[in-house]
């Protein structure tokens, strides 16, 4: 199938919406079948549908309850399709081609890269191995250390089937779980070992394979990292030390989320809600009861999101960065933006801005929407709901079992606008830059800013 798509002489920006739209339906379909219902009843197209593009595009918005509604099958698909959605479809296409021993052609390492998000063809091949196996270990050693706290709970079997969903959702930044009764681990929000567990899976999924791999090379020479690397490294600490201390702060004293915590607790909860706005989708601490300021933060950090080329969504970290430091730069009187000694160009400042925008854009139109097709919900829970999807998050205020067939069709496509959009369309347009650049130049105008 992947094939056929190469040979109708596609762009990588094409194949790689065509993949994830072909790897949705088909989850949607398997979703759809009677035997992944514990009832044995088909769940219907539209929720199963949501399902698969909640799971392939790593979201966790469900519109039924997943350790209760779905059997083993309907559970082992969900798990495939997060994996396929946070590592992309090509890489785990690469994966079978290198098993099969099959050469990848340049038009299919063309789509790496895009998917990828690299900015070079060379190499791309053992980069995509390094981050699949990477990823298998990661995984697996935060399913060990997951199985210490639901193997005693579970028993062996059923514990070590918990340890290795829940290790895979955290990684690829996706909030499904298996808990039941759409608790998420708010029945862990004190528990060291899954705390501990689920931040180091989540955050090192967010901050992006190419991060991951550049100080795994230059662990030795700190400052031999990358721009982008130190850019989506201090954007990252920055962001979550704004939102513990802006979430210990404002959840303190309020008995419904931290209030009636131990001090370790709190430190705790509020270190995760920091962390899982983040893309991650977990909640350790009722969100419907948070204070208003803490969901206005929580939708600040879920449009944000993670990092480029991760299992995160979101405008992205690193486009926050270029943004922010492209502001401190203009305010100090630099013509260029400025960040670590480094001059940034000016195609990805536009890009960045491009991307902000799109976002924003599409978030008050998906806003707009489910206000005229949701009358009976409240605008704060649909703008939290429309940012979750944008964000490819999976928080929610409770609402998302409750939206009509339309309202979640329109949910459905921001899920897949905020896995593939955003990035997608800033690359075609940066492409289209490139290609227009110096044909035509118009004489200067001036506008009044500000």
């Amino acid at each position: 199938m992947k094939d056929k798509m190469m040979q109708l002489d596609l762009a990588p920006t094409q194949i790689l919406v065509m993949g994830f739209a072909i790897v949705i339906l088909i989850g949607a379909i398997l979703l759809n079948l009677p035997i992944a219902s514990q009832d044995g009843q088909s769940v219907g197209f539209i929720n199963a549908l949501f399902t698969s593009t909640s799971a392939v595009c790593v979201t966790g918005l469900v519109v039924v309850d997943t350790g209760t509604y779905w059997t083993t099958f309907g559970k082992t698909v969900i798990l495939i399709l997060i994996q396929v959605g946070g590592l992309g479809f090509m890489t785990m296409a690469t994966m079978f081609f290198v098993l099969l021993g099959k050469k990848i052609s340049l038009k299919e390492r063309l789509v790496m890269q895009e998917a990828l998000n690299q900015y070079s063809l060379a190499g791309i091949v053992r980069f995509t191995k390094y981050i699949l196996v990477g990823t298998f270990i990661i995984e697996g050693i935060g399913a060990f250390f997951l199985s210490f706290r639901f193997v005693p709970e579970y028993g062996w079997i059923k514990g070590i089937s918990y340890g290795i969903f829940h290790a895979i959702s955290a990684f690829c930044n996706a909030g499904f779980d298996l808990i039941g009764g759409g608790r998420s681990l708010t029945p862990y929000v004190a528990d060291p070992i899954v705390n501990f567990t689920i931040w180091t899976l989540v955050i090192v999924g967010g901050i992006g394979f190419s991060v991951i791999v550049d100080i795994n090379n230059n662990h030795s020479a700190l400052k031999r990292l990358s721009l982008h690397t130190k850019m989506v490294l201090f954007i990252t600490a920055l962001l979550l030390a704004i939102g513990f201390g802006g979430f210990l702060l404002l959840e303190w004293n309020n008995s419904a989320t931290l209030g009636e915590l131990s001090i370790g607790g709190k430190f705790m909860a509020g270190f995760f809600q920091a962390m899982t706005p983040r893309t991650a989708g977990f909640n350790t601490i009722p969100l419907d009861e948070m204070t208003n300021a803490s969901k206005m933060l929580t939708m600040v950090l879920m449009y944000i999101g993670g990092s480029p080329a991760s299992t995160a969504g979101g405008i992205k970290t690193a486009t926050l960065g270029v943004i922010l430091f492209t502001v401190f730069s203009v305010i100090r009187g630099k013509e260029d933006t400025e960040l670590f000694n480094r001059r940034v160009s000016r195609d990805i400042v536009n890009r960045a801005l491009t991307v902000a925008v799109i976002g924003l854009t599409l978030i008050m139109m998906i806003t707009m929407i489910l206000m005229i097709t949701e009358r009976h919900l409240e605008f704060e829970d649909l703008l939290f709901e429309a940012i979750s999807a944008f964000g490819t998050v999976g928080l929610s205020l409770g609402i998302t079992s409750e939206l009509s067939n339309i309202g979640r069709l329109v949910i459905v496509f921001m899920m897949f606008a905020g896995r593939v959009g955003p990035l997608t369309i800033a690359f075609a347009l940066a492409r289209r830059q490139k290609k227009n650049k110096g044909i035509i130049k118009y004489p200067e105008g001036k506008i009044l800013v500000g």
